[in-house]
């Protein structure tokens, strides 16, 4: 395989980033242009409904590099341009100001759009959290709300939830699980989870499905719920999960479902690439497909992605890993546990707030969870290996 003469990376997020910064390390010296929507640097996501939210970091403190950093990668930055239109063929994007851009190597990194809640738009004090602006506006309105109610009881909206609290006289968090991010922690260690936020204040609702807004003089009163009940609110916030952001490469003769679909190499196709969040790919010691919505992913397939562009020819193949921090609780997962995994406390003990979980299915170890003990659950990351690691 050639080393291409230019690299188009289409995102600006982390992912984006990653890519070009790993082309460079790697000694590329091709042109390389980067393509994003939002006008401003390249910025972290998962600080937005943590310390931005909280107010205890200004929203520059987000940025992933210095301006003079961004320099120094010698690459073209083409910022606050939406693509529109991509044909995989000739490789060539087409922008919202008609403009046309081709390279022989194109990634894809334009990540997911969040679910809007359900009723008509425009009413006030309805939020979102996906970029730093929603950030921002949801921040701004903080302080005036008594009522708040988290609508989505995964990741997002548990982090939303844990982080409000504080802010707001009554916060509720209502989703159609048994407790928060059941779906990502199994059944056991989310009950665990709920538990924390009920002694910290948080009202949950679960097995509670949002049906529609109330609204009065345009600024929303309540969440009308799907069996008939209205949960008071002055401010909603929807967490009812993201879609990937492929709507723009409709007809550009790529497969697309749930995401790009990638090989294991993340090819979507010759010379295209897809990376983070909206990347599905084959994953070849798990032997399915997996689209994986984490900031660590997002670097690490970038890694990968930079590496087959420039022929190493190498499959991408990660122990799946994220983190999130919750009313005093650090949180991290190695591994996919499934939810009928059985869960098995290895060090410390949940009624001292910090320990080491490991999951168990039929065919072995599937996780490792560490609650307040970042050091001791890395120790027990390389029982995962094997069932993770697939060799070319």
């Amino acid at each position: 395989m050639n080393t291409p003469e230019d690299v188009l990376v289409v995102g600006a997020g982390a992912a984006g980033l990653a890519v070009v910064e790993a082309l460079r390390r790697k000694g590329y010296a091709g042109r390389i242009t980067l393509l994003g929507a939002e006008a401003g640097a390249p910025y972290d996501r998962p600080p937005l409904s943590k310390q931005v939210l909280a107010g205890t970091w200004d929203p520059g403190r987000t940025l992933l590099r210095t301006k003079e950093t961004l320099d120094a990668l010698d690459a073209a930055f083409a910022l606050g341009e939406r693509a529109v239109a991509f044909d995989a063929a000739s490789r060539t994007v087409r922008t919202e100001l008609d403009r046309e851009l081709s390279a022989e190597a194109v990634v894809l990194a334009t990540g997911l759009h969040a679910r809007r809640p359900p009723g008509p738009s425009g009413v006030g004090a309805v939020h979102v959290l996906r970029d730093i602006e929603d950030a921002v506006r949801l921040r701004a309105e903080l302080p005036s709300a008594r009522r708040v109610v988290v609508v989505g009881d995964g990741v997002l909206g548990a982090e939303i939830a844990a982080t409000v609290r504080p802010a707001a006289r009554e916060v509720t968090l209502a989703g159609p699980q048994e407790a928060p991010m059941c779906a990502q922690l199994g059944p056991t260690v989310a009950r665990w989870l709920a538990a924390l936020h009920t002694a910290h204040g948080v009202r949950l609702r679960p097995h509670t499905r949002a049906e529609g807004l109330e609204s009065a003089e345009g600024r929303v009163t309540g969440v009308r719920t799907a069996d008939g009940e209205l949960l008071p609110a002055d401010l909603v916030v929807a967490a009812m999960g993201s879609v990937p952001a492929t709507a723009w490469l409709a007809g550009s003769g790529l497969t697309l479902q749930d995401g790009v679909v990638c090989d294991a190499r993340c090819r979507a196709a010759e010379g295209v690439y897809a990376a983070g969040d909206l990347a599905r790919f084959h994953h070849r010691a798990l032997g399915r497909m997996l689209r994986l919505e984490n900031r660590t992913n997002a670097t690490e397939q970038a890694m990968a992605v930079a590496a087959n562009i420039l022929g190493e020819d190498r499959s991408y193949t990660p122990v799946p890993y994220f983190w999130t921090d919750q009313l005093g609780a650090r949180i991290q997962l190695y591994g996919l546990p499934g939810p009928d995994a059985a869960v098995q406390v290895v060090e410390g003990a949940p009624e001292e707030g910090r320990f080491v979980a490991r999951y168990d299915d039929g065919k072995g170890p599937a996780a490792v969870l560490g609650w307040n003990m970042p050091r001791q659950a890395r120790l027990h990351r390389p029982l995962l290996l094997d069932r993770y690691t697939a060799r070319d």
